[in-house]
């Protein structure tokens, strides 16, 4: 077991703070993020999923934008472009294979 609030919240781009869980195989991530902090655009070479926990924001992926609250599941191809902009403070967690 893994207690999340005994692992370091690192800074990883102005706004954008997460703990990390890493194994051979995954990564999950534990992403809060501040209102108004964007992500630049950007893509990963493997295929992810995220879920907000508390919070809302914008986020395309590829050429749609929608707006990403609780209760929905992003699931986002590998090597696709992404962009997010923060509309209210988020939680959310992300998973990821590599």
């Amino acid at each position: 077991m893994i207690d999340l609030n005994k692992l370091e919240l690192k800074e990883i781009i102005k706004g954008y703070k997460a703990r990390f869980v890493h194994t051979e195989n995954n990564t999950l991530a534990f992403w809060e993020i501040d209102e108004g902090a964007v992500m630049p655009a950007h893509s990963h070479p493997n295929e992810q999923s995220s879920q907000v926990m508390e919070g809302r924001f914008e986020l395309t992926i590829g050429s749609e934008t929608m707006i990403y609250e609780k209760g929905l599941v992003a699931i986002i191809p590998l090597e696709l472009y992404i962009q997010v902009w923060q509309l209210l403070h988020v939680k959310f967690s992300m998973y990821f294979i590599l």
